[in-house]
């Protein structure tokens, strides 16, 4: 177990605190960027920045080892209005760090600014901070950008907070950890007339009753009851009617979250198969788009092991379930799971009033005495995978 001095552990919080209060939101994180590259050069780490947009990667190399590891974390904030007073609450109108990246940020620095000075470990590093992980686009912007070309990262890891969970216990499993996350939209367009003579046209409103009653059967019946859990919710059913006429179209949005890109695959090919059926049935005529924003999150098996033993190291046995249940958040990092092997954990950020308010809530701060558990745990991993 790695024993972090005060002053580093000092300094982490310092950290956070300062990139919880000037929040940035998608790629406009400059000022929190160039935050993390002035440390990251100080501690003499190579620094290269502006790929994917801002996103940075600093490369920490020691010995004569061939071998790597990239460490990621995010650096995004949220379009929420903070509702905490403490002293370092928000100072960006409308903007705050709701999910943690703060503290993610922070522990991955800590993680850098120990292995600087110690050195205790025989290859490269790779700390690779991404922006716009909430709206699904900055890994694979930096992915597009040539992070995989340009740097030599033999497996990738990952780690987010999770209020509700223990402070310092920490969960993963090999395969899916995490959900995919698709949005659909479904146009479908009739022939509107007089509320009182619907024989005259083709309602789209019945049309689209039954498009969304038949996209319950998706999971249902068109899905492995065992093997492809998912969930198909229709939540927006938008029309260009009023009281006495019928609408000439309807729009149809919603969600779909699944733990495979099989089953997603599935998902979207019977979606619109449904739809073209009903509105043919009924004489209408529809267009379907189904975007796919955050991948499943599917962890490999050598890594995941990997990550159990550097966790079970750094916070000890009893605090690590390495079988946990898949969750239906999703995560961006699945990203760079499809290009390269790695594993993805979470870090119990504490329970009840210390740490448990839930992600993406006004109320929400990161607790800092997680930052030496996650530090810890990358330090422990670096050793590990770099003897």
């Amino acid at each position: 177990m790695i024993k972090f001095d005060t002053n580093l552990i000092t300094a982490m919080t310092e950290w956070r605190r300062h990139i919880h209060t000037f929040p940035e939101c998608g790629f406009e994180v400059d000022q929190t960027a160039d935050f993390i590259a002035e440390k990251l050069t100080s501690w003499g780490i190579e620094v290269v920045s502006g790929i994917g947009q801002v996103g940075l990667v600093g490369i920490l190399k020691n010995g004569d080892g061939k071998a790597s590891v990239g460490l990621r974390a995010d650096m995004d904030a949220l379009q929420i209005k903070e509702q905490n007073t403490f002293d370092h609450c928000s100072r960006h109108h409308g903007k705050m760090h709701a999910c943690g990246h703060d503290g993610h940020s922070a522990m991955l620095l800590g993680a850098a600014s120990y292995l600087a000075q110690h050195r205790s470990f025989n290859g490269t590093v790779y700390f690779i901070f991404q922006p716009d992980e909430e709206h699904g686009c900055g890994a694979q912007a930096m992915i597009n950008d040539g992070l995989f070309e340009r740097f030599d990262i033999d497996a990738v890891y990952g780690l987010h907070n999770l209020p509700g969970l223990p402070a310092g216990h920490f969960l993963i499993r090999p395969g899916s950890l995490m959900a995919s996350e698709s949005s659909f939209q479904i146009r479908i367009q009739g022939i509107g007339g007089h509320a009182a003579m619907p024989h005259t046209g083709v309602d789209p409103i019945v049309v689209g009753s039954q498009v969304i009653l038949g996209l319950q059967t998706i999971v249902s019946r068109s899905l492995n009851a065992i093997r492809d859990t998912a969930v198909v919710s229709a939540t927006e059913f938008i029309t260009n009617g009023t009281v006495n006429v019928i609408p000439s179209e309807v729009v149809i949005k919603g969600d779909c979250r699944c733990f495979t890109e099989d089953t997603l695959a599935k998902i979207e090919k019977r979606m619109e198969q449904i739809v073209a059926g009903i509105c043919q049935a009924a004489g209408a005529s529809y267009e379907f788009e189904f975007i796919n924003t955050f991948y499943p999150t599917i962890n490999s098996e050598y890594e995941t092991g990997l990550a159990v033993a550097a966790a079970t190291q750094a916070l000890g046995a009893e605090q690590v379930n390495a079988n946990c249940e898949p969750f239906t958040i999703s995560e961006d990092f699945s990203s760079m799971l499809r290009v390269k092997p790695g594993a993805y954990g979470l870090l119990g950020n504490g329970v009840e009033s210390k740490g448990g308010c839930a992600l993406h809530n006004p109320k929400y701060d990161f607790n800092d005495d997680i930052l030496k558990y996650g530090a810890g745990y990358w330090v422990t991993l670096v050793g590990n995978v770099l003897e």
